[in-house]
C-alpha cells in the first residue's frame, strides 16, 4: 500500500493506493471514520484501488463538513491522480455517499458498488431494528470524529429531503450494484429499492455475514469486491492498456 497526501485546494488529504488495473476508489462508512479499508489483503484483485480518507479524519487535514464538500474531494482527488473514470466502492455511509457521487457527476463514475447502506431515508422502523440489534452485533473497534460524524449525517438529512433527489436517482445511467450483508441488524429493503429505481441497478444480498463482514469474513469481502469490480470493468480493460500503466 503506497501512501500519498494530496493536495485539494485547500487541505492535503491522506490517500492509499494499491494494485494495477482498472481505477476503483473505496469510500470508508462512518461517516466520519477513518479509512479502515485501506488493507492490501482486502483489496479488490486485479485492480488499482484508492483509499481516501475523508476531510478532518485520521491522516487527513481540514474538519466538520458536509456531504458536498466531500464529493468535491473524491473528484479533486481523481483530477490530482490523472484518472478519467473510476469505479464508486462504498461501505455503509460509503455506499450512501457514492450513490449521490453517481448522481452528480456521473461522468467520473464507470459503476457503483454499494455494499450494506443506509440508502436515503430515515424511516423509522429501520432505525427501531437497528437499535434493536446493536447488542448482537460483532464489535469492530474503528477510530471516527464526532464532529465529522454530525455535520455529515446532518447534511445527509437534507440530501434526502431534496425535491428532486428521487428523479436524479431515476434518471441517472451509472450502473448500481447493491449488496446487503445477510445477517446485518441494518434491514436492506432500502438498497433493493434503490437498486428497482435506477435504471441500472442490481441487488443481491450474502448470506451469514455481518455488517462489518470486510473484518469479521475477510476472504468473504475480498471474493465479493473483486468480482463485483471484475464485473464492471470488463469493458475498461481495452482502455487501461492504452494508457500504459
Amino acid at each position: 500500500m503506497e501512501s500519498r497526501m494530496v493536495e485539494t485546494g485547500d487541505v492535503a488529504l491522506h490517500v492509499g493506493v494499491t494494485g494495477e488495473g482498472p481505477d476503483v476508489v473505496v469510500l470508508t462508512g462512518g461517516p466520519g471514520c477513518v479509512q479502515y479499508l485501506e488493507r492490501d489483503e482486502i483489496a479488490p484483485a486485479g485492480h488499482r484501488a484508492w483509499y481516501p480518507e475523508p476531510r478532518g479524519v485520521g491522516r487527513s487535514g481540514g474538519g466538520p463538513h458536509d456531504m458536498a464538500q466531500a464529493i468535491a474531494d473524491i473528484e479533486a482527488i481523481r483530477r490530482s491522480v490523472e484518472v478519467d473514470s473510476w469505479i464508486v466502492l462504498g461501505h455503509s455511509w460509503g455506499s450512501d455517499l457514492a450513490v449521490r457521487y453517481a448522481v452528480e457527476h456521473p461522468e467520473s463514475v464507470t459503476a457503483l458498488v454499494g455494499i450494506a447502506g443506509r440508502g436515503p431515508q430515515r424511516d423509522r422502523s429501520w432505525s427501531e431494528a437497528y437499535e434493536a440489534g446493536k447488542a448482537v452485533e460483532p464489535v469492530v473497534e474503528i477510530d471516527w470524529v464526532p464532529e465529522v460524524h454530525a455535520a455529515l449525517s446532518a447534511s445527509f438529512s437534507e440530501w434526502i429531503r431534496r425535491p428532486d433527489l428521487w428523479r436524479g436517482l431515476r434518471d441517472c445511467e451509472v450502473p448500481m450494484q447493491f449488496i446487503a450483508a445477510g445477517d446485518d441488524i441494518r434491514p436492506s429493503w432500502p438498497l433493493a429499492q434503490l437498486a428497482a429505481l435506477v435504471p441500472r441497478g442490481t441487488f443481491s444480498s450474502i448470506p451469514g455475514v455481518p455488517h462489518d463482514f470486510w473484518s469479521t469474513d475477510p476472504d468473504v469481502w475480498t471474493e465479493a469486491v473483486t468480482a463485483a469490480c471484475a464485473r464492471h470493468s470488463t469493458g475498461m480493460h481495452a482502455q487501461f492498456g492504452a494508457r500504459g500503466r
